[in-house]
């Protein structure tokens, strides 16, 4: 496949809201901007607006969710404890978009959800992105550095000139902080825990299946982060594979094969093409079902092991061994 790279800021959307043709590529800083997104009356209903992170330490691993999808806000904190397999969510769903803060264009302000059961707050701060989280059983307060230099995938991804997304991936940031969980404190060692964002603006089909995997972690004395995606992206001309090396992105502009048992969603999940052989070999897997008639999405997230190599842009292949991250498939209705 053949991708634009794009090297200088452009708006997602022209001014009529329809897609901007000029935004149409990938980039390795976000230089997206998608303040119209959510405004006006323009694809009202279809508009999707959110933030995710996901942390993992060699104890835990932790996922926060902030999002507006135009009629409800749908806000998360999941904790899982890697030594027992202990799992702790706490979820809540706002009606329209007023318990959701979120900026129009990334990094260019803060984003907050604010209900009975779940407080997140995600503040850039100097050299990073600091993550805040409150629930009834667990708190978060972690800082996810941004090493000079340090790359990320963004992918604009059209469907048609009214519906379409721009995400931005960002992987193998390095991570510090404290995780408590009832009031007892677990450290969130730095040099052995890892950030991953997925920011997420666009308008969307009401219904759509994505698988997406990512993984962070230390190979060979290198930093290497794996980001894969399909389903969502068939037939679009783009798509949100990518490899960081030190944090030095190398874009895979080919679609790959997803190849797991929805019958064993624990047996190996293997993602392959020309340029990437990768195997997750899953410890634990997060089963999720939303139903509100409107909106309704089923989930399947395996966290686990990614070994295998992808071939960087100078030709040589990286070798990944034993790094941690997840793989999932997705159908969402909404």
């Amino acid at each position: 496949m053949r991708e634009r790279e794009i090297t200088r800021p452009v708006r997602l959307t022209l001014p009529d809201g329809r897609l901007n043709p000029a935004a149409v590529g990938w980039t390795r800083t976000p230089l997206i901007e998608t303040d119209g997104i959510g405004r006006g009356r323009r694809g009202r209903g279809r508009n999707k607006r959110w933030e995710y992170w996901a942390v993992t330490t060699p104890t835990h691993i932790a996922a926060l969710v902030v999002s507006d999808i135009d009629y409800a806000a749908v806000h998360g904190i999941w904790l899982l404890d890697r030594r027992s397999g202990e799992t702790i969510a706490h979820d809540a769903i706002g009606v329209l978009g007023g318990s959701a803060t979120l900026p129009g264009t990334l990094g260019a302000g803060p984003a907050r959800s604010r209900t009975r059961k779940v407080h997140i707050d995600i503040d850039e701060v100097d050299g990073g992105t600091r993550l805040r989280a409150r629930g009834a059983r667990v708190r978060i307060d972690v800082v996810a550095h941004r090493p000079p230099g340090h790359e990320s995938l963004g992918v604009v991804v059209p469907w048609t000139d009214r519906l379409f997304q721009y995400t931005v991936k960002d992987v193998a940031r390095p991570a510090a902080g404290t995780i408590w969980v009832d009031d007892v404190a677990a450290d969130v060692p730095a040099d052995e825990s890892w950030a991953t964002l997925d920011h997420g603006r666009g308008r969307w089909p009401y219904d759509v299946r994505w698988n997406w995997g990512a993984g962070s972690g230390r190979t060979d004395d290198r930093v290497v982060g794996i980001q894969v995606g399909g389903k969502w992206t068939d037939g679009t001309g783009s798509v949100e594979n990518s490899l960081l090396v030190d944090g030095r992105l190398t874009k895979i502009s080919e679609e790959l094969v997803w190849d797991y048992d929805q019958e064993d969603w624990m047996s190996p999940w293997r993602v392959t093409g020309e340029s990437v052989d990768l195997t997750l070999t899953p410890f634990h897997l997060k089963h999720s079902v939303t139903d509100l008639k409107v909106f309704a999405s089923r989930t399947h997230q395996c966290f686990g092991h990614w070994s295998g190599r992808v071939r960087d842009d100078t030709g040589a292949w990286i070798r990944v061994a034993d790094v941690v991250g997840w793989a999932e498939d997705v159908h969402n209705r909404w």
